[in-house]
């Protein structure tokens, strides 16, 4: 059986030497770790993405992010007012690039957005064939220069991407 002074030596062994400066190397070494965490966390955005966009979210009850995605929007919707046909086709454009965006984000997986339709459960969206058609009218603009395009097509499915985006809570 051991005794106190025996068990206390074994535990608490005396710092002379060369253990004493092993010790303190250690100590500086893991300080100076430290220091580099905390430069990092404060100098990066990732602290200021993790606790400031956090506390605005909780403020406002709405993601972060939104807010780009509403100024986007409003500038789909100034371009569907303009009388020029090439205003009418950009909103159809630039609003399933949009559904696009807000679906790699949330993780489907897919190189279009007719890809990313194909992969979605059912039920996510309201009304999965419409909105297919209405990336059939994106398809179109992109790949046929000729394509034609009323103002009430291109305000059809541009509420199509709207009634999608709805159903993703993007707004």
């Amino acid at each position: 059986m051991l005794t106190q002074a025996e068990l206390d030596a074994i535990l608490f062994p005396p710092m002379t030497g060369w253990l004493l400066a092993a010790k303190i190397f250690f100590i500086l070494i893991s300080v100076s770790i430290i220091a580099f965490i905390i430069f990092v966390w404060i100098t990066t955005p990732w602290l200021k993405r993790l606790i400031l966009w956090d506390i605005k979210e909780f403020f406002t009850f709405r993601p972060y992010q939104i807010r780009k995605i509403d100024k986007d929007w409003m500038k789909i919707l100034q371009r569907l007012e303009s009388d020029l046909e090439t205003e009418y086709k950009l909103s159809v454009i630039e609003a399933d690039l949009l559904l696009n965006d807000v679906m790699k984000r949330l993780g489907y997986e897919g190189k279009t957005l007719s890809e990313k339709i194909d992969k979605v459960k059912p039920g996510v969206f309201v009304d999965l064939q419409s909105l297919k058609s209405a990336d059939q009218i994106y398809q179109n603009l992109i790949y046929d220069t000729s394509y034609e395009l009323t103002r009430v097509q291109a305000k059809k499915a541009v509420a199509i991407f709207e009634k999608a985006l709805s159903d993703l809570d993007a707004f």
